[in-house]
């Protein structure tokens, strides 16, 4: 679509109405498809009650978020929509009236299934009865549930246990929500998206059986797109169709820590912190791979509301560097994966206020996060490469943070065109490093001397 800068109205809307446009400029819409993941642990259920403590919903972690150093925005306490309850389907409309304002294609609502017990089902349910008017599709959430919210072995409240039988049951459990007119599908297949591929025990067999069983109750088949986590790189290790990049997964090493550390007033702080900007800079430093990739983002991430003496704390975020980091993968998908029926963008995460990642308004930014993603969406064809697109996001960070440097007086002292360059030579963590990490995660006391030594590695390296 193209915008006629002539128009009435495009002109009372721009800022500055003695500038003229010139000839050649056009503004133009991108019809990327933003797909935002959605939490829907904001309700009662029996299970919650008995583990966290009578009346437990996300709501209980979030508002018992405690400041770790100066200026650390903690709680995040929500804005327009409120405290709300999904048990109530006026909230879903009201939200899906908001994404769709601000350009969202669709909800990926986490699918909790267990071996054919299901949980937090409620708000879902919900949906499918209603006529709330906006795509969705499907993830399955296939970790342990565990009293330390990141799906590791110890503490396990609610196993994944993978039993005989279970292919059939779980693809049974889904048709229903394939059958819906607003789910989303590739190539007129459903799309399911899978968050632990390699933890299934052997997820190639299962996603073949997955698409017989598809076909066998009247699909064309089924489109399975795999999470890029720690211990995956491609899609055809598992047999999936695609791999969705998930910040901060793999965005959170070593590599991204700021060059200035908060001084932290929590004494007991353990936790990690990262740099948003370092995040963006591997961000646009992925060369497109050979195999079908959808890009990811985050508008931000702190989940000290979940974890407050060990959280992992992005700093440097603001709405107007993630609109900047959005335009950019709306490049980025223009080239690389153009108009069709998949050219998907995946944002984490509509409502994830226990882990300070949401879209949703809060107190702080009110509309900020919306807005960005909806201007994100138009740009100018003098932006013709990606190279060039690329060239205008780190020059917008680097001055961006040139300029926080200078107001905080800091003693870190670089310009914008070094800092440019900084970014373009950085240096992401590569695939192999990952995988010993995310195998090593198992024994504590090993991967922390294994990080510090990699940390140290790196800063004598560079």
């Amino acid at each position: 679509m193209i915008s006629n800068n002539k128009e009435p109205a495009f002109i009372a809307l721009s800022q500055n109405n003695e500038c003229e446009p010139t000839s050649d400029y056009e503004v133009l819409r991108d019809n990327s498809k933003l797909i935002v993941f959605y939490l829907p642990q904001y309700h009662r259920i029996p299970e919650n009650s008995e583990w966290w403590g009578p009346g437990f919903t996300e709501w209980t972690s979030v508002v018992q978020g405690k400041p770790n150093f100066d200026n650390h925005y903690q709680p995040h306490i929500p804005r327009d929509l409120g405290f709300y309850d999904l048990s109530h389907p006026d909230v879903m409309l009201e939200q899906a009236e908001m994404a769709k304002l601000y350009g969202l294609h669709g909800f990926c609502f986490y699918y909790y299934w267990f071996s054919g017990s299901r949980i937090l089902e409620r708000p879902l349910e919900n949906f499918l009865k209603s006529d709330i008017d906006i795509n969705f599709c499907l993830c399955w959430a296939n970790e342990n549930w565990t009293r330390t919210w990141d799906g590791d072995t110890k503490s396990v409240l609610l196993s994944q246990n993978y039993e005989e039988g279970d292919d059939d049951t779980f693809i049974a459990s889904l048709v229903d929500y394939f059958k819906d007119k607003r789910y989303i599908r590739v190539d007129g297949k459903p799309m399911l998206v899978v968050y632990r591929a390699k933890d299934i025990p052997d997820p190639s067999a299962s996603f073949a059986k997955w698409r017989r069983l598809a076909k066998e109750h009247g699909f064309l088949g089924l489109h399975i797109a795999v999470v890029d986590f720690y211990d995956i790189s491609k899609p055809d290790e598992v047999d999936a169709d695609a791999l969705i990049e998930f910040p901060p997964h793999k965005f959170n090493g070593p590599q991204s820590r700021p060059e200035k550390i908060p001084v932290f007033t929590n004494h007991e702080f353990s936790g990690g912190v990262v740099d948003y900007y370092k995040i963006i800079a591997q961000s646009a430093k992925r060369s497109a791979p050979p195999f079908k990739l959808y890009r990811g983002i985050i508008p931000s991430w702190d989940n000290t509301a979940r974890r407050q003496n060990t959280p992992t704390i992005v700093v440097n975020a603001d709405p107007n560097v993630y609109g900047d980091w959005l335009g950019y993968l709306r490049a980025y998908t223009r080239e690389h994966n153009p108009a069709g029926s998949d050219n998907f963008i995946f944002i984490n995460a509509w409502n994830e206020w226990g882990e300070g990642c949401h879209l949703e308004p809060d107190q702080k930014w009110g509309l900020q996060y919306l807005e960005q993603t909806l201007k994100s969406s138009y740009y100018d064809n003098q932006l013709k490469t990606l190279d060039q697109s690329r060239e205008t996001l780190l020059r917008k960070i680097s001055e961006k943070l040139v300029n926080q440097r200078e107001a905080e007086d800091s003693d870190i002292n670089a310009t914008a065109e070094q800092l440019i360059t900084e970014f373009t030579n950085y240096r992401p963590v590569g695939n192999f490093t990952q995988k010993v990490a995310a195998k090593m995660i198992k024994w504590p006391m090993v991967y922390g001397i294994a990080r510090y030594t990699y940390r140290l590695f790196r800063r004598l390296r560079g």
